[in-house]
């Protein structure tokens, strides 16, 4: 579904302060609008032993005396904030914040928190002292992937499983007399590989003679319908998502949701979108917060994103398509089916021209405009001084960046005191001689690694220069991306032509390939049960796709849509796959 920005949106964009300082990234108080991007600008912890690698993912977001709060696994804490944008971490001495995937609810005026494979129950109402109780006498098994599920009518439902093959279970509990159950426990649904692409383990669902790993279970009550979320097929793969059932009371029946999986990403800047949970902002809209995929270093190496989400009658979606570019945080209620938060920003940075001061090994300058997080340019040193440069090709309307940077050769682990800390200089050129500062975090104290800068106005600029401002001890100054947002002159390109759509013999599987098209920098595929609901995206850099993510007894509807530096072209027919 075609989706229009609203205009007040977008006028927004030239009230925005740039804030140069430490402190502050856009001026909230002067224009009033929060921008943000994914992945989450968190200060991911490091593991505490090797390979030395950041993570955050299993995450659940609440919203507890109007402020946020965000649990996920092995953070030995917990963050807060007050806009979904700005987080501040705190450790916490309660007994079970190193957990995997915690069940986290708010009930009766506390927030409550069990972790994987405990039968410990804590609470609190004062979680920004870290002032947490047991729950005494609370009768809970130490199940994988707990959740706590409460209904519109305030009863509560204990929901779990982690298998590779087994079922999702749940079952009604009483938090009242010591989280009692009070019914019989069932299984909400049963794996169903043979039958869901997504279910399948792989990058490429192609690990067919495996069960995929199904886990990290939530739920939402909206309008007639109860959607049972899951995650699938692994944490480690680039396919995992959230699949959807659905069904019409807490504790089934559920059938496989029509359109579903409710959350992914397959391609792209970052993938993912499992093993996550929905919430509600303060003005009563969905989101989902979900873990993205980097799995480089480490087997669970990942990060954190949030995302719009709606349910209609059945059919529920959470809006990755776009999410890795600036959007506003409403500060309204909002129909998320019907009206974007997107700012119209095309992205300028993708395989541009790069060169460095030095490069490490493979780690190529060209690896940081490559449109994927799980790359990164190194240079030699983290000595004051190294630089990383882009050339855009030609001057272009530049309206916000993101740096993001990758750690590499850090030997930094999670209760260090001295957390190396990025500091640097962004500076602009129309002609790679003259340079004026674009952004100077020089002095920066802050850990966190997704920077995203929304200049006050747009900038007419060709080059870009990221030059690091201190000296590591220990590692190299590296960049994942440098991500360019704004606008070009020209035309978008064209109408791709020979689109088609084959479904395989595997009907789990759809193979679709088009004719490259030279103005095209890439390309958006979107497929739907439906021709109204093409909800689903995927920006690639190919002109042929094999995905077997799909539902071998659906039908699909698919299309294909080139993109460029000026914005997005005409969608192809649309192929109806039976």
């Amino acid at each position: 579904m075609k989706m229009k920005t609203p205009k007040v949106l977008l006028q927004s964009l030239s009230l925005f302060v740039m804030l140069l300082a430490t402190e502050a990234i856009a001026n909230d108080k002067e224009n009033g609008k929060v921008i943000m991007t994914n992945p989450l600008n968190l200060s991911y912890k490091f593991e505490e032993k090797d390979p030395v690698h950041r993570t955050g993912a299993d995450p659940v977001i609440i919203l507890y005396k109007d402020k946020y709060f965000l649990f996920s696994s092995h953070a030995a804490g917990y963050s807060y904030s007050d806009n979904l944008r700005d987080w501040t971490h705190m450790f916490s001495k309660m007994p079970l914040v190193k957990e995997w995937a915690p069940a986290v609810m708010v009930y009766d005026d506390y927030i409550y928190y069990l972790g994987f494979g405990n039968n410990k129950l804590y609470r609190s109402n004062d979680p920004l002292n870290d002032k947490w109780e047991l729950v005494e006498g609370a009768e809970l098994p130490g199940t994988g992937d707990p959740d706590f599920f409460i209904d519109n009518d305030g009863r509560v439902f204990f929901l779990y499983g982690c298998s590779s093959g087994g079922p999702m279970k749940g079952y009604e509990v009483d938090p009242k007399n010591n989280f009692r159950r009070i019914s019989e426990e069932v299984d909400m649904m049963p794996y169903n590989g043979e039958r869901l692409g997504w279910e399948v383990p792989g990058n490429h669902n192609e690990k067919t003679n495996e069960k995929g790993w199904n886990e990290g279970v939530s739920m939402v009550h909206e309008g007639d319908h109860y959607y049972f979320f899951y995650a699938t097929p692994g944490t480690e793969y680039t396919t995992y998502c959230s699949g959807a059932y659905v069904g019409k009371s807490p504790l089934g029946p559920f059938e496989p949701m029509e359109g579903s999986p409710y959350a992914i990403r397959p391609d792209g800047f970052f993938t993912g979108g499992g093993h996550g949970h929905p919430f509600k902002d303060r003005y009563g809209n969905q989101w989902y917060v979900a873990s993205l995929i980097i799995g480089t270093r480490e087997h669970y190496e990942r990060r954190i994103g949030i995302f719009p989400a709606f349910y209609n009658n059945g059919y529920a979606h959470a809006i990755t398509d776009g999410f890795d570019k600036p959007f506003v945080v409403p500060d309204k209620k909002m129909d998320f089916e019907k009206e974007s938060i997107l700012l119209n920003m095309n992205i300028l940075s993708i395989n541009k021209t790069m060169t460095a001061s030095s490069t490490l090994n493979e780690m190529t300058p060209d690896k940081a405009a490559d449109d994927n997080i799980r790359s990164w340019w190194s240079a030699q040193t983290g000595k004051n001084g190294e630089w990383l440069q882009m050339d855009l090709g030609r001057t272009m309307s530049v309206e916000a960046l993101e740096v993001c940077f990758a750690d590499e050769g850090f030997k930094s682990y999670r209760y260090d005191k001295n957390i190396p800390v990025y500091k640097y200089l962004v500076e602009g050129s129309d002609d790679g001689e003259k340079w004026h500062t674009v952004l100077d975090r020089s002095n920066n104290t802050k850990d966190q690694i997704y920077e995203l800068f929304v200049l006050p106005k747009a900038n007419p600029i060709r080059y870009l220069r990221v030059t690091n401002k201190t000296d590591f001890a220990v590692g190299q100054f590296s960049v994942s991306d440098l991500r360019v947002f704004g606008r070009a002159k020209g035309k978008v390109p064209p109408l791709v032509k020979g689109f088609n759509a084959i479904r395989q013999a595997d009907r789990r599987r759809i193979v679709m390939s088009w004719e490259p098209q030279q103005e095209a920098n890439g390309y958006i595929v979107r497929w739907g049960t439906t021709e109204e609901r093409m909800n689903h995206a995927s920006r690639v850099y190919t002109t042929d796709i094999n995905y077997g993510f799909f539902d071998s007894e659906q039908t699909y509807y698919v299309s294909v849509q080139p993109f460029n530096e000026k914005g997005l072209g005409k969608m192809s027919k649309i192929i109806k796959v039976e």
